[in-house]
Formats: C-alpha cells, structure tokens, sequence
C-alpha cells in the first residue's frame, strides 16, 4: 500500500493471460551486450512515501527497490524457489525449524558484511510494529524465533508449520537491507535504502525521479540471471509520470526508455510501432477483483451480495475498453497460480434473478430515482476508487457496472479520490465495495486476504480481508493448506477455500493484475522477476 507508513497496499484451471497480445515476461537480445548508459523508466504507479519496501510494502516499492534490494531465494520461470542470498536450506521433519545457509562474499554497498546477523536484523525489522509493516510483516508472520547459527547459517523458529514460507521470502517487500542502514532514522532510510543489489539510490528528487547508479563491486545475481558481475547500465533514471498519454508520448519520442502501466490503447497502437515493444508479465496472487464488504450492510445479507454480482455486466466493458489486452477472470487467484479454479457458472450475469434476490432480503420498494429502498433507506453502496492504482479503462469499467447495477436497483457512488484518500476510507470502514490489488506469490494469498486473522490491521495500519468474510470453516480450511506440507493435498484445500469464497458471493473477479511494459527496441535483455513480475535491469543494456 502506500499511505505513509502503509502496504499495499491477491472446476478448471484459470485461463492464462500470458497468452494475451505481447511478449512474455522476458525479452532476448539481439546481438551482442555492450557496457554503458543511462536507462530512463516513467512509471504510471503512485511514487513510493518511502523507498524501503518493509515500511508500508506497496507494488510501487517492489518496482524500484527491485534494482537495489535482494530476498533470500528467487523464482524462475518454471516456479521453482531458487537460490539468491540463500544457497540452501532444510525443513524439519514437523515445519518448525528451517535452517538457511547464506552466501558468505557478499557485501551491502556501506561495506556491511551480509550475514546471519543482518537477516536477523531484517526480519526483527519487519515484525517490529514501529516499522509500520504490511506485507512484509504479513509475510514473517510465523517467524518467531531468528539465530544466527554461524555467520553463514540462520535459523527460523517458527510458530506453526509454514508452506508458503520459501515463497513469501522471495518477496521484494522481505528483501534484505543492510542492518548498519536499518539504525538510521526511518525517514533517512526511507530516502536511501542500502542493499546488495546491482544499483544504488544515488538521488531522490520527489514528484520527478529517482537515480540509480551502476554498483561496481555486485557479485549476488539469481541463479537465473544471463551473466555475473556487475550491471551492464551505468544508471537508471525512474521518472514518475502519472498520466497516461504523457507517459506513452515520452516512450514515442525517445525521450524514455521504458514504461509501465500501459493503456489498453497504446499497448494496442503499440503493436503497429516499428521501435517499441511490449513485455506482458500479469502478476501472481489474487485477480483484479471487487470485494464487497460484508461486515456491515447491506453486505451482511448473502441474498444481496449475489444481487449485486448478477447486475454487474462486467464482459461488455472489458472487451470494449480494454483492446484485446484483458482477458475476463472468473478465479480469486491470478492466471499465474495453477492452484487458481475457474468458475464463469457462479459469474453468470442475471438481471431478473438479482431482482428477485432482491426482493426476498426486503428490497422491494423503489424510489423515485429508481433506486431500490428497504425501510425507508436506499439501496446504496459506497465505492472509493483509488486513481493511483486504477488506470481509466477500468474506471470507465466500474462506470459500466455501476450503470447496470442501477437496472435492478443499486446506486453506486463512484468516489474517485486520491491514494491517501482511498486508504482512508477503508481504514475507517467507509466503503461498501473496493477494488484492492493485493500481490503475494503463491496461493497462500488466500490466507492473507480471506482468514478473519487479517480483518485485524497489520501495524501499518492496514487489513488484508477488504471483503470482512469472517467463516470458521474458511478459517480452518486455509490454516490446514498453510501448515501442509503435501503439495497435492494443498492444492485440495485451496480448491475447497475457493469454493466457499466464491459461492459466498464476497468477489467479483475481473481480469488479472496487469503489468504490461512498454520498451524502446533499444533496450535489451530486461525481464520481470518471475516472483512478483517487477522489471529488473541487472542483464539490460542499450544497443544505441
């Protein structure tokens, strides 16, 4: 999320984005690597309060301290853990204990050794309620006890058995800093990050760019990375640009290298443009969805939650608005997660049925706008919509859905409002429906953002569980997958979580979290990391 101090901010196989127009979540050079240059990137996301990942842990942070920040293990495409600061680890035979031995010729670029010591330092860092965490704390949940074995060995203690551990570990927002920086004043570290990475936060000038200078002495890539040593780019410049058509026009002239959150219209234009290429990377985790609040009314009533999902015409909108760039979810999880279980039956848009839901939960008056009225009360529900984290295709969306919503009687107030804003009404409950990405990899983001544990805020401030779904037969179904070893018999029990959520009607899926790049075809051999799909420009280079 991204309020200061604030997170961010998730029977077929779900269909997979991926094989939507575009690339894949890597691009090949073409000839030979040369030395030299600056990158410029112009992202669309909201700029970062802080540029440490652990305060808060938006996407926007994953984005930049992906360049100068590294985890502990790493994803490759085929979703295997793999190492990166870690070289290996062991499990104990009842998930209480894990022992990681570390890489011991690796240095944070202060000259802080990285070792046993710093990871603890880190870890201790997120879950101190201080350090205002979201997604990191949520990660490090079970972490009770850290010990630094030798100087290349820690061990995690945990409180229960943890299946999704490797994989939250891989996360950027758990990545590790330098324990030495990590003294300094929240507000000083939030202005420079020190890590191990290929770069180093050289500059922040806010509400323009950050600077990110070569790291002469890197040696720590992923095992999955084309070569070893340091960067190939002298620096990367990251602009922050928030409107579209600005953004696009500066890729078309030359004037940057590579953007993010691409319109449906560009990335489609694009497709036509001799010079620019796209790199499609949808992010793992939760779909884009709706959740609908169900802690308060008139969501508390399950009649009214189906009502609403069988008056909300999402298809039209998407293939209208989004040019073949969007393909229509019907799962909780993204297309990436092969636990993630298709159901379009339970979606199927139904006026006439939402009308007799209606109807029965006691609906049954209409006033003289049209709207439905119960007791004298309308039908009304409160939609915050963050313009940070929405782009205007799935604005004019909720317009859409807002408009057929209203044929059975829903007024939805659209409250397009800022990031703090936005934050600020679902901390204070004042919302009926939200559109919240949520990244994590791995099915276990069903736990974060479905057990009642996460309506409780994190220390940032923020709740997970937007949809308020509070089942204990949920509950229990999603502590046995995370505390599973079998992958079979968690796939199982993320199916069995699926269901319950879906035919509770607490979400409206929509389409995957989309991360579509555009790149000048100048630049070479940048990928996204196959954890949360955020670029990296440790292999890239420039062939002007």
């Amino acid at each position: 999320m991204n309020a200061p101090r604030i997170l961010l901010l998730p029977l077929s196989i779900a269909a997979s984005a991926a094989l939507l127009a575009g690339c894949t979540a890597t691009t090949t050079p073409a000839v030979e690597p040369v030395e030299g240059g600056t990158l410029v990137y112009a992202t669309g996301d909201a700029e970062p309060s802080c540029l440490d990942p652990h305060v808060g842990g938006n996407y926007p942070q994953a984005l930049l301290s992906t360049q100068y920040l590294e985890s502990l293990v790493s994803k490759n495409n085929d979703g295997e853990i793999i190492p990166w600061l870690a070289t290996d680890w062991t499990e104990s035979s009842d998930g209480l204990t894990w022992d990681f031995t570390l890489r011991d010729d690796v240095t944070f670029t202060d000259g802080t050794p990285f070792d046993a010591q710093a990871v603890k330092a880190n870890i201790e860092h997120l879950k101190d309620p201080e350090t205002a965490s979201s997604t990191g704390y949520l990660a490090v949940g079970k972490i009770d006890e850290i010990e630094a074995v030798a100087a290349d060995q820690v061990r995690f203690t945990l409180s229960a058995p943890d299946s999704a551990l490797l994989e939250s570990l891989s996360q950027p927002w758990v990545s590790i800093e330098s324990p030495t920086a990590l003294e300094r004043e929240q507000a000083v570290n939030c202005e420079s990050p020190i890590g191990t990475g290929p770069f180093i936060v050289t500059d922040w000038t806010k509400q323009q760019s950050v600077t990110l200078e070569r790291n002469e002495n890197y040696n720590s890539p992923p095992e999955d990375a084309e070569h070893a040593g340091a960067a190939r780019l002298d620096a990367i410049e990251w602009r922050f640009i928030p409107d579209a058509a600005t953004r696009y026009a500066a890729l078309q002239s030359g004037d940057v290298d590579v953007i993010d959150n691409a319109q449906p219209n560009n990335i489609s234009s694009a497709a036509d443009a001799p010079t620019i290429e796209e790199l499609n990377a949808p992010r793992p985790g939760a779909s884009n969805r709706i959740e609908l609040n169900s802690g308060k009314a008139p969501f508390d009533d399950v009649r009214v939650r189906e009502a609403f999902i069988r008056s909300a015409d999402v298809n039209p909108g998407i293939e209208s608005l989004f040019f073949g760039t969007a393909e229509r979810s019907y799962s909780v999880l993204s297309s990436v997660e092969p636990a993630g279980i298709s159901t379009p039956d339970v979606f199927t848009t139904d006026p006439e049925a939402a009308e007799t839901l209606l109807d029965e939960a006691g609906w049954n008056a209409i006033d003289s706008d049209g709207y439905r009225t119960k007791d004298g009360e309308r039908l009304s529900l409160v939609f915050p919509v963050s313009t940070n984290q929405s782009i205007p295709a799935e604005q004019s969306l909720f317009e859409q859905i807002q408009a057929s919503a209203k044929e059975v009687g829903f007024e939805v107030i659209l409250q397009p409002t800022d990031l703090s804003s936005w934050y600020g009404a679902l901390f204070s409950n004042e919302y009926n429906l939200v559109s919240a990405p949520y990244t994590k990899v791995g099915a276990d983001v069903l736990r974060i953002l479905y057990h009642s544990d996460s309506i409780v805020p994190a220390p940032s401030g923020y709740y997970a569980n937007l949809a308020q779904l509070s089942d204990p037969a949920l509950d229990e179904v999603l502590t046995t997958a995370s505390e599973t070893s079998d992958a079979s018999e968690r796939l199982d029990l993320y199916a069995e979580a699926q269901s319950i959520i879906v035919d509770g009607f607490y979400v409206l899926p929509l389409y995957d979290q989309q991360n579509h790049y555009l790149y000048s075809t100048s630049v070479e051999g940048f990928r996204a990391l196959p954890t949360v799909s955020a670029p990296t420009f440790y292999d890239a280079w420039l062939n002007n």
